[in-house]
Protein backbone atom coordinates (compact mmCIF):
# COMPACT_ATOMS: atom_id res chain seq x y z
CA UNK A 1 0.00 0.00 0.00
CA UNK A 2 1.62 3.96 -1.27
CA UNK A 3 1.73 6.35 1.92
CA UNK A 4 -0.39 9.05 1.93
CA UNK A 5 1.36 11.69 -0.19
CA UNK A 6 -1.19 14.85 -0.43
CA UNK A 7 1.78 17.15 -1.39
CA UNK A 8 2.30 15.12 -4.51
CA UNK A 9 -1.09 16.81 -6.68
CA UNK A 10 0.77 19.60 -6.39
CA UNK A 11 3.79 18.87 -8.32
CA UNK A 12 4.20 19.54 -12.18
CA UNK A 13 6.90 17.05 -13.42
CA UNK A 14 7.39 16.73 -17.14
CA UNK A 15 4.56 19.64 -17.29
CA UNK A 16 4.91 22.34 -19.60
CA UNK A 17 3.48 26.07 -18.41
CA UNK A 18 3.62 28.99 -20.02
CA UNK A 19 3.65 32.27 -17.97
CA UNK A 20 2.51 35.62 -19.72
CA UNK A 21 3.70 38.66 -17.70
CA UNK A 22 7.37 36.35 -16.61
CA UNK A 23 9.36 39.69 -16.70
CA UNK A 24 8.16 41.37 -13.55
CA UNK A 25 5.82 41.38 -10.23
CA UNK A 26 3.63 38.18 -9.46
CA UNK A 27 4.50 36.69 -12.99
CA UNK A 28 8.14 36.77 -11.97
CA UNK A 29 6.98 35.16 -8.70
CA UNK A 30 4.81 32.51 -10.69
CA UNK A 31 7.14 31.59 -13.16
CA UNK A 32 9.52 30.86 -10.14
CA UNK A 33 6.96 28.82 -8.23
CA UNK A 34 5.87 26.89 -11.56
CA UNK A 35 9.61 25.63 -11.87
CA UNK A 36 9.96 24.51 -8.08
CA UNK A 37 7.28 22.01 -8.48
CA UNK A 38 9.13 20.74 -11.98
CA UNK A 39 7.08 22.38 -14.75
CA UNK A 40 9.28 23.39 -17.92
CA UNK A 41 8.28 27.42 -18.09
CA UNK A 42 7.90 29.38 -20.77
CA UNK A 43 8.60 32.66 -19.52
CA UNK A 44 6.58 35.10 -21.99
CA UNK A 45 6.86 39.29 -22.14
CA UNK A 46 8.12 42.17 -23.63
CA UNK A 47 11.09 42.75 -22.19
CA UNK A 48 13.76 40.13 -23.27
CA UNK A 49 16.63 41.08 -21.36
CA UNK A 50 14.81 40.36 -18.00
CA UNK A 51 13.61 37.13 -19.19
CA UNK A 52 16.36 36.21 -20.16
CA UNK A 53 18.14 36.91 -16.34
CA UNK A 54 15.38 35.43 -14.85
CA UNK A 55 16.02 32.19 -17.32
CA UNK A 56 19.43 31.81 -15.80
CA UNK A 57 18.00 31.74 -12.12
CA UNK A 58 15.43 28.43 -12.73
CA UNK A 59 16.48 25.04 -13.40
CA UNK A 60 13.99 24.15 -17.01
CA UNK A 61 12.62 28.03 -18.48
CA UNK A 62 13.21 29.28 -21.89
CA UNK A 63 12.16 32.92 -22.33
CA UNK A 64 9.52 34.23 -25.26
CA UNK A 65 9.49 37.80 -26.42
CA UNK A 66 5.91 38.70 -26.84
CA UNK A 67 3.84 41.78 -27.12
CA UNK A 68 0.05 40.70 -26.37
CA UNK A 69 -1.10 44.17 -27.63
CA UNK A 70 -0.41 42.70 -31.18
CA UNK A 71 -3.01 41.06 -32.50
CA UNK A 72 -0.66 38.10 -34.04
CA UNK A 73 1.08 37.78 -30.73
CA UNK A 74 -1.21 34.91 -29.23
CA UNK A 75 -0.79 32.64 -31.99
CA UNK A 76 2.79 33.37 -32.36
CA UNK A 77 3.12 32.04 -28.80
CA UNK A 78 1.51 29.30 -28.98
CA UNK A 79 2.57 27.91 -32.10
CA UNK A 80 6.44 28.72 -30.98
CA UNK A 81 6.02 26.77 -27.36
CA UNK A 82 4.18 23.35 -29.33
CA UNK A 83 6.97 23.59 -32.22
CA UNK A 84 9.53 23.19 -29.40
CA UNK A 85 8.35 21.27 -26.54
CA UNK A 86 5.05 19.50 -28.16
CA UNK A 87 2.61 20.48 -25.72
CA UNK A 88 0.71 23.11 -23.07
CA UNK A 89 -0.39 21.43 -19.90
CA UNK A 90 -0.55 25.23 -17.92
CA UNK A 91 -1.36 28.67 -19.29
CA UNK A 92 -1.24 31.61 -16.60
CA UNK A 93 -2.34 35.01 -17.91
CA UNK A 94 -1.08 36.97 -16.29
CA UNK A 95 0.38 39.93 -18.05
CA UNK A 96 -1.62 42.94 -18.04
CA UNK A 97 -1.55 46.83 -18.52
CA UNK A 98 -3.50 49.72 -16.93
CA UNK A 99 -4.39 53.60 -17.39
CA UNK A 100 -4.94 55.17 -14.04
CA UNK A 101 -7.37 58.39 -14.87
CA UNK A 102 -10.57 59.04 -14.00
CA UNK A 103 -13.27 57.65 -16.80
CA UNK A 104 -14.46 60.95 -17.75
CA UNK A 105 -10.98 61.77 -18.80
CA UNK A 106 -9.80 58.53 -20.16
CA UNK A 107 -8.92 58.42 -23.95
CA UNK A 108 -11.15 55.62 -26.04
CA UNK A 109 -8.21 54.36 -27.43
CA UNK A 110 -6.37 53.94 -23.91
CA UNK A 111 -9.28 51.88 -22.81
CA UNK A 112 -9.46 49.78 -26.11
CA UNK A 113 -5.81 49.12 -25.52
CA UNK A 114 -6.43 47.64 -21.97
CA UNK A 115 -9.24 45.95 -22.87
CA UNK A 116 -6.66 44.06 -25.82
CA UNK A 117 -4.12 43.47 -23.51
CA UNK A 118 -6.27 42.36 -20.59
CA UNK A 119 -9.16 40.57 -22.33
CA UNK A 120 -8.80 39.92 -25.69
CA UNK A 121 -4.96 38.28 -25.71
CA UNK A 122 -6.41 35.71 -22.68
CA UNK A 123 -9.09 34.84 -24.71
CA UNK A 124 -7.15 33.91 -27.86
CA UNK A 125 -4.34 32.38 -25.31
CA UNK A 126 -7.16 30.19 -23.67
CA UNK A 127 -8.48 29.35 -27.06
CA UNK A 128 -5.40 27.99 -28.21
CA UNK A 129 -4.09 26.75 -25.39
CA UNK A 130 -7.28 24.32 -25.42
CA UNK A 131 -7.06 23.31 -29.06
CA UNK A 132 -3.60 22.12 -27.78
CA UNK A 133 -4.69 20.09 -24.86
CA UNK A 134 -7.67 18.76 -26.30
CA UNK A 135 -5.83 17.50 -29.46
CA UNK A 136 -2.75 16.35 -27.41
CA UNK A 137 -5.21 13.84 -25.69
CA UNK A 138 -4.46 15.13 -21.83
CA UNK A 139 -5.67 17.39 -19.84
CA UNK A 140 -4.97 21.02 -18.41
CA UNK A 141 -5.39 23.82 -16.69
CA UNK A 142 -5.90 27.87 -17.04
CA UNK A 143 -5.20 30.49 -14.67
CA UNK A 144 -6.48 33.67 -15.70
CA UNK A 145 -5.00 36.37 -13.22
CA UNK A 146 -8.00 38.28 -12.37
CA UNK A 147 -8.25 41.39 -9.92
CA UNK A 148 -10.68 42.50 -6.88
CA UNK A 149 -11.28 45.50 -9.59
CA UNK A 150 -13.03 42.71 -11.40
CA UNK A 151 -15.17 41.88 -8.46
CA UNK A 152 -15.67 45.07 -6.97
CA UNK A 153 -15.74 49.06 -7.64
CA UNK A 154 -12.59 50.48 -6.33
CA UNK A 155 -12.96 54.28 -7.45
CA UNK A 156 -10.20 55.76 -5.51
CA UNK A 157 -8.18 54.41 -7.75
CA UNK A 158 -9.90 55.24 -10.93
CA UNK A 159 -9.22 52.90 -13.73
CA UNK A 160 -12.30 51.70 -16.20
CA UNK A 161 -10.56 50.19 -18.73
CA UNK A 162 -8.77 47.83 -16.24
CA UNK A 163 -12.21 47.51 -14.13
CA UNK A 164 -13.93 46.03 -17.34
CA UNK A 165 -11.35 44.19 -18.68
CA UNK A 166 -10.90 42.58 -15.48
CA UNK A 167 -14.48 42.36 -14.87
CA UNK A 168 -14.72 40.50 -18.78
CA UNK A 169 -12.01 37.98 -17.89
CA UNK A 170 -14.18 36.84 -14.38
CA UNK A 171 -16.76 36.14 -16.95
CA UNK A 172 -15.00 34.60 -19.32
CA UNK A 173 -13.53 32.32 -16.96
CA UNK A 174 -17.06 30.96 -16.03
CA UNK A 175 -18.20 30.56 -19.65
CA UNK A 176 -15.09 28.88 -20.93
CA UNK A 177 -14.53 26.93 -18.12
CA UNK A 178 -18.29 25.49 -18.93
CA UNK A 179 -17.74 25.33 -22.60
CA UNK A 180 -14.60 22.58 -22.07
CA UNK A 181 -15.65 20.91 -18.76
CA UNK A 182 -15.50 17.80 -20.90
CA UNK A 183 -12.69 17.98 -23.05
CA UNK A 184 -10.27 17.72 -20.15
CA UNK A 185 -9.47 21.63 -19.52
CA UNK A 186 -10.00 23.26 -16.65
CA UNK A 187 -10.35 27.13 -16.06
CA UNK A 188 -10.52 29.21 -13.42
CA UNK A 189 -9.37 32.44 -11.79
CA UNK A 190 -7.07 34.31 -9.14
CA UNK A 191 -8.12 37.46 -7.96
CA UNK A 192 -5.00 39.05 -5.96
CA UNK A 193 -6.16 41.93 -3.88
CA UNK A 194 -3.56 44.32 -2.88
CA UNK A 195 0.30 43.35 -3.46
CA UNK A 196 3.59 45.31 -4.24
CA UNK A 197 5.05 45.24 -7.57
CA UNK A 198 5.98 47.46 -10.29
CA UNK A 199 2.33 48.33 -10.89
CA UNK A 200 1.08 49.54 -7.63
CA UNK A 201 4.91 50.71 -6.37
CA UNK A 202 4.25 54.55 -5.50
CA UNK A 203 0.97 54.20 -6.49
CA UNK A 204 -0.63 52.74 -2.81
CA UNK A 205 2.58 51.27 -1.57
CA UNK A 206 5.23 53.84 -1.09
CA UNK A 207 2.47 56.35 -0.81
CA UNK A 208 1.69 57.07 2.81
CA UNK A 209 -2.21 58.04 2.06
CA UNK A 210 -2.51 55.25 -0.13
CA UNK A 211 -1.47 52.90 2.15
CA UNK A 212 -3.22 54.15 5.06
CA UNK A 213 -6.24 53.86 2.90
CA UNK A 214 -5.31 50.30 1.40
CA UNK A 215 -4.86 49.12 5.58
CA UNK A 216 -7.83 50.68 6.56
CA UNK A 217 -10.23 49.18 4.02
CA UNK A 218 -8.38 45.47 4.22
CA UNK A 219 -9.82 43.70 6.91
CA UNK A 220 -6.36 42.28 7.48
CA UNK A 221 -5.11 45.51 8.04
CA UNK A 222 -1.89 45.04 5.20
CA UNK A 223 -1.38 44.20 1.79
CA UNK A 224 -0.98 41.01 1.03
CA UNK A 225 3.06 38.89 0.70
CA UNK A 226 4.87 37.79 -2.33
CA UNK A 227 4.54 34.57 -1.12
CA UNK A 228 0.93 34.38 -0.41
CA UNK A 229 -0.24 33.86 -3.66
CA UNK A 230 1.98 30.74 -4.17
CA UNK A 231 -0.30 28.05 -3.05
CA UNK A 232 -3.33 29.62 -4.30
CA UNK A 233 -1.66 29.47 -8.02
CA UNK A 234 -0.21 26.11 -7.82
CA UNK A 235 -3.51 24.62 -6.40
CA UNK A 236 -5.36 26.05 -9.39
CA UNK A 237 -2.37 25.36 -12.14
CA UNK A 238 -2.13 21.53 -10.86
CA UNK A 239 -4.18 17.89 -10.23
CA UNK A 240 -4.89 19.57 -6.69
CA UNK A 241 -7.82 20.83 -7.84
CA UNK A 242 -9.12 18.43 -10.70
CA UNK A 243 -12.08 19.03 -9.66
CA UNK A 244 -12.50 22.82 -9.57
CA UNK A 245 -13.37 24.51 -12.52
CA UNK A 246 -15.11 28.23 -13.36
CA UNK A 247 -13.74 29.11 -9.53
CA UNK A 248 -12.51 32.59 -8.72
CA UNK A 249 -10.24 32.26 -5.78
CA UNK A 250 -9.74 36.07 -3.99
CA UNK A 251 -6.55 36.16 -1.99
CA UNK A 252 -7.25 39.76 -0.86
CA UNK A 253 -7.18 39.75 2.95
CA UNK A 254 -10.69 40.21 2.84
CA UNK A 255 -11.39 42.87 0.92
CA UNK A 256 -14.02 41.35 -1.30
CA UNK A 257 -15.35 40.05 1.87
CA UNK A 258 -17.02 43.30 3.07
Amino acid sequence: MNPLDPAAAFRLDDRVAIVTGASSGLGRRFARVLDAVGATVVLAARRTDRLDSLAGDLRDAHPVGCDLALAEAPAALVDGVLARHGRIDVLVNNAGVDHIEPAVEQPVASFQHELAVNLVAPFDLARRTAQAIVDGGGRGSIVNIVSIWGLVGVGQVPDAGYAASKGGLVSLTRELAAQWARRGVRVNALAPGWFRTEMTEGRMFGDERSEAWMVRRTPMGRGGKEHELDGALLFLASEASSFVTGAVLAVDGGWTAV
